[in-house]
């Protein structure tokens, strides 16, 4: 039995979601750990340790006061207007009771610069909706002491219960296309590589900019290939889809907070683990 321990109370906000939920069983055994949920569901209301939280009606304080928590993870989402109002009274929790915050962010930050990929001391720009709107609540919480904030910029998470290979299993399913683009050049990850690197940003009290994608670059048309062909998974249609002449980059290298060799990943490590 692990001994849980008593240095943090960790709130997950967003706790039902697949992100959410694959950092609660991590982090579950080792702290006092707490989720949110929004929709009603007899497993998340049988468990003691979530409470239902819709942002777009609820006050997040009531939960807060309940928990006290030391780390808040942010793994919410939704409509983007009243999440940026949510987010605004989390900061404002977080500056007063002098504790941490770990933002879930995402490439799309950098969706504006295509040329090149990013690192974590780039400025961030935006062309799309949900990159200005991850902007935005990076800014706010930038605001606060350094120490009390750590913000994780993730590219695109495949895992085998991933939505994204959810969705490809369901097209080839259905016999319907799956939409790749042969001019984008990206990062990836996994759900379970992401929980033990915010497991060791937690150990080891880490804050700032982390970008936690793997170190190399894929194309994304051949990285979906490579997966449907580990999955065994014949009879793929593809639809390519050309927004640009030139390629075209989002992805997220880590260059400055460089987490140790046994928490860094590489593309190929992602095809390993669907084919196991």
């Amino acid at each position: 039995m692990i001994k849980k321990e008593d240095k943090h109370r960790i709130l997950i906000l967003g706790a039902s979601g697949f992100l959410g939920h694959a950092i609660y069983k991590e982090l579950c055994p080792y702290f006092k750990t707490f989720g949110t949920y929004n929709t009603s569901h007899g497993q998340w209301e049988k468990n003691q340790q979530f409470f239902q939280y819709n942002f777009e009606e609820d006050d997040v304080y009531k939960i807060l006061e309940i928990v006290k928590p030391t780390i808040i993870i942010s793994a919410l989402r939704g409509d983007f207007a009243t999440q940026f109002i949510a987010h605004k009274h989390l900061a404002e929790y977080v500056y007063s009771k002098k504790i941490k915050i770990i933002f879930l962010s995402s490439a799309n930050v950098f969706d504006a610069y295509s040329k090149y990929p990013s690192y974590e001391e780039d400025k961030t720009l935006s062309n799309s909706v949900y990159g200005h709107f991850k902007i935005k609540i990076e800014n706010m919480l930038l605001r606060l002491p350094k120490k009390q904030v750590a913000i994780l910029r993730l590219p695109m998470v495949f895992g085998k219960q991933s939505p994204r290979i959810q969705e490809i299993i369901q097209n080839i399913q259905a016999k319907t296309p799956i939409e790749v683009f042969p001019n984008l050049i990206m990062n990836v990850t996994t759900e379970a590589k992401l929980t033990l690197q915010i497991h060791y940003i937690i150990n080891r009290n880490k804050s700032g900019v982390f970008h936690l994608g793997s170190i190399d670059l894929v194309h994304h048309d051949e990285f979906i290939t490579d997966i449907t062909k580990t999955l065994g998974l014949t009879n793929a249609i593809y639809k390519h889809v050309y927004t640009t002449n030139d390629d075209r980059y989002l992805a997220v290298l880590p260059k400055f907070n460089l987490l140790p060799k046994n928490l860094q990943l590489i593309s190929q490590d992602i095809i390993t683990e669907l084919g196991i």
